[in-house]
């Protein structure tokens, strides 16, 4: 069952076009219709892994400046060649979604097929992306060399800290909150979808 993001630079009329740098920074992620332009300071894709759309939360609060709606459910078929000539439900519902997140605290919102699950599903997407928003920039080099396979004390060498300062920022990161979080995120997607 597709994912659909719409995704909204906040406050764009009072800043550059974070566009073109949000699409790049989302290009490793599979999607199965890529993130394009929408409109304007918007930018939609279509994906079919939950873990996928938990990592496109992951990225986007990293970097900072929007408001993220997740639609989950159906979308019609056979699904066009662009991102901005499909249609069904869960646009419908990633659009319901993006209204609501401008509202939010915490910029994330979730519809979808099933309302208790996508209730859940946002919940935890919220707890996750509070928490990544306050992580440091020190943290972030940390979680980041550990998640490409170094060790605490390789990372530590590339950083020029002491194995125990990588452990510190990994803790004050939170890394290991966000490593129960993201699965569990996933997993309540995917029950969002029906």
């Amino acid at each position: 069952m597709p994912f659909v993001l719409t995704v909204d630079q906040r406050g764009s009329r009072r800043s550059s076009d974070q566009v073109p740098a949000v699409l790049a920074a989302l290009s490793g992620v599979p999607t199965v219709l890529r993130f394009e332009r929408t409109a304007g300071d918007e930018v939609q894709g279509v994906l079919d892994d939950p873990a996928a759309v938990v990592e496109v939360v992951r990225r986007l609060v990293r970097g900072g400046g929007w408001s993220i709606g997740i639609g989950a459910g159906p979308v019609q078929t056979p699904l066009p060649r662009s991102t901005r000539a499909a249609t069904g439900p869960a646009f419908l519902a990633a659009r319901a979604a993006v209204e609501a997140a401008k509202r939010r605290p915490v910029r994330v919102a979730v519809r979808g097929a099933v309302t208790e699950a996508a209730e859940d599903a946002q919940a935890v997407l919220t707890a996750l992306a509070a928490l990544l928003d306050r992580r440091s920039d020190q943290a972030w080099e940390a979680v980041e060399l550990v998640e490409e396979g170094r060790t605490q004390a390789q990372a530590a060498g590339e950083l020029g800290v002491t194995r125990q300062a990588v452990g510190q920022r990994l803790a004050a990161g939170l890394w290991e909150v966000e490593r129960d979080l993201r699965p569990t995120a996933a997993r309540l997607l995917a029950r969002a979808a029906g």
